[in-house]
């Protein structure tokens, strides 16, 4: 295969805005398209080195398989060695057993699944795994287990079948990636065939699986794999203006995912068509002459191309452990950290990935025995930080924290209602026909389920439990949710209104996570956006915080007519540390639980914007502050020397949820 230098910078072109983007400079705020661009030239060349043998009739799938593993396994398993020290000194417990399943993960070719079945809502945080970024060399590896298994089963059909049954997996490809961040579509099929209804709406309700597996990924790779097809088949476009004009214009479409696509673009869909083809623009048309060609044939860009593997790999693992050993790090820092990514790039690739690939030097019997024990050896690692639960005695945490970091949930009597697929949410307390209070909220709510159990039981009433993680209990509200429009929470505040109503309740008692909706948290602009109209908005602030005032005034308004009285929780004060991180750094002599703790200025002015709507309307609605309970006049904490308020960041633990019997005392003895 002929060497084509601007490959190799568009490679460069790939990795920086990755990089930038996990650093978090909002300038790149699409920076995870780099992706993309890979895929679409690993889709490239792949298929260019398997064609090519096929039609010489000299390809070997064992020699396909060693050259993939000369190219990516040694620096791989380099970067997860030099881990290992910093996992052990840093990570909590349970951090270090999720990054040990990550060990197993990655060293099986699987790591893309793990993560996507890791996804929960309470996960630890993206940039807080140091392994994370290998979902994408998963994709890859599966790509290429498939794909020659697929040309060789194929090739003699001849090169038309081939294409069509290509183009065939291409369009199903992505056809299923836009319908699982598409839920207009998902709707019209539920409305027209329950069955199809079902599917549809099980992929709707996993949205990442569209970011991490090969179904809904291997489209973009398809595409590398039609420009190998034809270009081999037939030569660049001759005219150099319209190689000009078409590589240009590819060059912009990348620019334009980078630095205009954000959090809020519905991804992988059809909007990723846009650096995709751009990508395969630039294959294409950028040849000797042109602009791009030339800026793309650097030397400075070539270079950053050839280590750009290595510096994908080492990226993400130093990022990630500064956070977990300093939780904020410093715009100053993470420029220091991406340098030094380029820096170990450099030398993995120059110390490590050139030498692997000198066959006199590591011939295949070496590689391949090589590849069984490093991956063998990860593995092992990785069962024991699993089955050992991270060596928690590192901890040294006593049985007390450590059962305070956990809330659980009671064992309640589930509660349907017609018209809305699957259950309102169940009953806490004790077994009578009627029910006095509703407890409805986002995932704020099940902290409060077991206290709430007790007082009940407690005073012989019976309540609805009901909790609709990531969504704002305010009628007449829809839901952006990262990489989807959902109307469940439109539907379930609907029949929470409706069932309060039919039952005559005492009162319904609503806590989220307020501040979220219509301003974000302390590093992040926000991940769910809300509007009142099902089509959006949902982009800008000031109408997401109109919408808060709109579906707020409608709630009140609704359930003042229903004569029910509004009690509303503020939000728990959002810690900027887990909080068994926290006491980890504490164990360790290092810290106290002070210094780890948010300030009430910094929270203060976080939930300014709720507080002043809830204030606003006070004659309407019971307020209950939080910020009081949790916070003095410099600290808000995360919990004493001996237990944790909080279940992570901003989740209280059963315990913290213990802290408001007053509050929710006095609002079940009222009558």
């Amino acid at each position: 295969m002929k060497y084509r230098a601007e490959i190799d910078g568009l490679r460069a072109l790939a990795v920086l805005p990755v990089i930038l983007f996990h650093a978090g400079f909002e300038w790149f705020s699409g920076g995870f398209v780099g992706v993309d661009v890979f895929f679409v030239i690993s889709g490239y060349l792949i298929t260019t080195i398997i064609i090519s043998e096929m039609a010489e009739g000299k390809f070997s799938i064992v020699n396909f398989y060693e050259r993939r593993a000369r190219r990516i396994l040694p620096a791989l398993f380099f970067v997860m060695a030099a881990c290992l020290p910093f996992a052990w000194m840093w990570l909590t417990p349970n951090d270090l057993k999720d990054f040990g399943q990550s060990l197993v993960a990655v060293s099986t070719f699987s790591s893309n699944i793990y993560f996507w079945l890791q996804s929960g809502y309470f996960d630890t945080a993206a940039e807080f795994k140091p392994l994370l970024h290998t979902w994408s060399l998963a994709v890859e590896e599966q790509y290429y287990i498939l794909f020659p298994i697929f040309l060789m089963l194929t090739w003699r059909l001849g090169i038309k079948w081939v294409v069509i049954l290509l183009f065939i997996v291409f369009l199903f490809s992505l056809g299923l990636a836009q319908l699982a961040v598409d839920t207009s579509i998902v709707d019209y099929f539920i409305g027209k065939n329950n069955l199809s209804g079902d599917f549809l709406q099980n992929v709707v309700d996993n949205p990442s699986t569209a970011f991490y597996l090969l179904p809904t990924r291997i489209w973009e790779l398809l595409i590398g794999a039609f420009l190998s097809i034809y270009l081999l088949h037939r030569a660049h476009i001759k005219n150099i203006s319209a190689n000009q004009f078409l590589s240009f214009c590819g060059l912009m479409m990348i620019g334009y995912s980078i630095f205009v696509f954000d959090d809020r673009t519905p991804f992988p869909s059809l909007f990723a068509l846009v650096p995709t083809i751009g990508t395969g623009l630039v294959i294409l048309c950028a040849v000797p002459k042109t602009f791009v060609y030339k800026l793309l044939s650097q030397k400075l860009m070539v270079g950053c191309g050839l280590i750009s593997y290595s510096a994908y790999l080492w990226h993400q693992p130093l990022l990630s452990f500064a956070r977990h050993k300093l939780f904020e790090v410093s715009d100053l820092l993470t420029i220091i950290l991406c340098f030094i990514a380029i820096l170990l790039a450099w030398f993995s690739w120059y110390f490590i990935e050139k030498p692997f690939r000198n066959k006199k030097k590591f011939p295949r019997n070496k590689i391949f025995a090589g590849s069984i024990i490093g991956a063998s050896l990860f593995i092992l690692i990785g069962l024991s930080l699993h089955t050992t639960n991270g060596f928690e005695k590192r901890a040294n945490f006593s049985k007390e924290l450590h059962s305070s970091f956990e809330f659980k949930i009671p064992a309640c009597r589930e509660v349907f209602v017609t018209g809305l697929k699957g259950q309102l949410g169940c009953k806490l307390g004790v077994e009578k026909e009627s029910v006095d209070f509703i407890l409805f909220g986002d995932s704020h709510i099940p902290p409060l389920a077991s206290l709430v159990e007790r007082l009940a039981i407690k005073n012989g009433l019976s309540i609805l439990y009901s909790s609709n993680t990531g969504c704002l209990p305010f009628l007449d509200t829809y839901l952006l949710r990262k990489d989807r429009k959902t109307t469940s929470c439109y539907d379930v505040n609907k029949q929470i209104l409706k069932f309060a109503t039919e039952e005559s309740v005492k009162g319904i008692i609503l806590a989220a996570r307020w501040a979220f909706y219509a301003h974000g948290d302390y590093n992040f602009r926000g991940g769910y956006f809300i509007s009142n109209n099902k089509n959006g908005p949902f982009n800008l602030k000031d109408t997401l915080q109109e919408n808060f005032y709109l579906g707020l005034d409608k709630t009140i308004e609704e359930y003042s007519s229903a004569k029910i009285p509004l009690h509303i929780l503020t939000q728990a004060p959002h810690q900027k540390i887990e909080p068994e991180s926290a006491y980890f750094l504490i164990s360790k002599g290092n810290t106290s639980i002070d210094s780890l703790s948010v300030t009430r200025s910094e929270f203060d002015n976080l939930n300014e914007f709720a507080m002043d709507a809830f204030m606003a309307r006070g004659h309407k609605i019971n307020i209950y502050n939080l910020t009081d309970i949790f916070c003095d006049t410099k600290l808000c904490k995360i919990g004493t020397t001996r237990k944790s308020f909080y279940n992570d960041r901003n989740h209280l633990s059963s315990y913290g949820a213990n802290q408001l019997v007053p509050i929710f005392e006095s609002i079940l003895m009222q009558n």
